[in-house]
Parts: structure tokens; C-alpha cells; sequence
């Protein structure tokens, strides 16, 4: 598998509860890297960039209403097959479905309130990297387990 970036959001209701460390830790834990992190009021325009596919749903006025509710976390991680692992670390979008271990099976209860986004494939991935950190560096950096956490 490729080294692959990806987005994570840690969501208001994750900042609210006073997740947003022990969750993005749980991504680190797992050996990925952070090439970029950000605290950031989403505003309108950047939650209505971010979530087009959902225009003209039910639940998309209360999702931008949500997204903008308060300051969020948006971070850039790095890592071989960084999309399916982030995913994989998050659990299912439905927090009683998730798995025991996963984000959302171990901190959350409702689909609306699931702490957490990350890409769903690399398309989104680089489109959703260039929503949120528009004009803002991602780093190329090395750390020193690296080599103990990818094989190269």
C-alpha cells in the first residue's frame, strides 16, 4: 500500500466533550502521522464547500448549522493506506454500529453526533485537504519511529 494523506475533522460536539486530544491521539497511536493541523471556525462558506453533495437533503441546514456551531479541529495525516485506516479508527458512521475500539463506538451514541469526519476516498481526501487548508502549508516531515512504523 502507498503513503496517502487524508483529512480528519474532530467536530463540535468532540471539542464540546473535550475529545479532540484523546481522539486525535488515537490516529497517532496507530502510527499515523500529522502533516498539518488547524483550529478553525468553519464559516458558511467553507461548510457549504464542504459538504456540496449534500445540498438539498433534509438534514443539510442542521449539518451546516452543526459544522459551524463552534471552533473545530481540521488535520492532514499521513501514512500507507491512511484513508481506510483513519476510517477503520473511526468506526462506522452509526456509533452503535461501530466496533468495540473505534472512536465512535467508544465515545458516541447518535449518527448526528459522531465526533468525527474523514475522507472517504483519496478524491475527497485531496479535495477536502484543499477546502481546508487552502493556502495553509502540509508539511513533508520524518520522524524518528517511522521506520519502525512503516516498512520502506
Amino acid at each position: 500500500m502507498a503513503m496517502e494523506r487524508t483529512l480528519v475533522l474532530i467536530k463540535p460536539d468532540a471539542m464540546q466533550r473535550g475529545l479532540a486530544f484523546p481522539i486525535l491521539q488515537r490516529f497517532e497511536q496507530r502510527g499515523l502521522k500529522i502533516v498539518a493541523l488547524r483550529l478553525v471556525q468553519a464559516d458558511q462558506a467553507i461548510a457549504s464547500e464542504h459538504y456540496a453533495e449534500h445540498v438539498g437533503k433534509p438534514f443539510y441546514p442542521g449539518l451546516i448549522e452543526y459544522i459551524t456551531a463552534c471552533p473545530i479541529i481540521a488535520a492532514v495525516f499521513e501514512g500507507t493506506g491512511a484513508v481506510a485506516a483513519c476510517r477503520q479508527t473511526m468506526g462506522s458512521t452509526k456509533p452503535v454500529e461501530a466496533n468495540p475500539g473505534t472512536i465512535r463506538h467508544d465515545f458516541g451514541l447518535e449518527i448526528g453526533r459522531n465526533l468525527v469526519h474523514g475522507s472517504a476516498n483519496l478524491d475527497d481526501a485531496a479535495r477536502e485537504v484543499g477546502i481546508w487548508f487552502r493556502g495553509l502549508p502540509v508539511l513533508d516531515w520524518k520522524r524518528a519511529t517511522d521506520g519502525w512504523v512503516f516498512e520502506q
